[in-house]
């Protein structure tokens, strides 16, 4: 598995706990460990060129996904093939925004493993557009951040 984070935000993130993330999101999700992800964190400007000339919407976003092979989430029995998943786009900017907007109010790196995991679902194909969509996407990346929760509070100290 690769996953490969790039930072040109001009923002400290701690890329490992996101490298964690994608790995405990792709044990969760059967995702072929021959999968490859890439993570980049762009600051407001880079993300509202993306939005306005992918999404032909003005202003910077949190999140954009780039589908690559469409690949789907596995089983235990039958993992997701190998292939490309694509490319997840954050703007930590826009995440600490939302993250001091937020109620409860967090931090800007749980707003990014939030950012993360949705994009990641999006890849996988999930959607949000119908009720019955967003009901089964925000449902599994609830659990999915959840379940990431969990793990932190068991790794030990370093």
């Amino acid at each position: 598995m690769t996953i490969e984070i790039t930072n040109e935000s001009g923002v400290a993130v701690d890329e490992t706990v996101l490298l964690r993330l994608m790995e405990h999101n792709f044990a969760e999700l059967h995702i072929s460990p021959d999968a490859d992800v890439a993570i980049l964190l762009v600051d407001e400007g880079a993300m509202e060129s993306l939005h306005v000339q992918w999404m032909d919407e003005p202003g910077p976003t949190d999140v954009l996904s780039f589908p690559m092979d469409e690949l789907r989430p596995g089983t235990e029995e039958q993992p997701t093939p190998p292939g490309l998943l694509g490319d997840i786009v954050l703007c930590p900017q826009v995440a600490e925004t939302q993250a001091r907007e937020a109620s409860p109010v967090h931090s800007t790196q749980d707003e990014l493993v939030m950012l993360t995991t949705h994009g990641l679902l999006h890849l996988l194909g999930y959607d949000h557009a119908e009720p019955d969509e967003s009901k089964e996407m925000f449902g599994l990346q609830r659990d999915l951040i959840i379940a990431f929760a969990h793990s932190e509070r068991r790794r030990p100290a370093s």
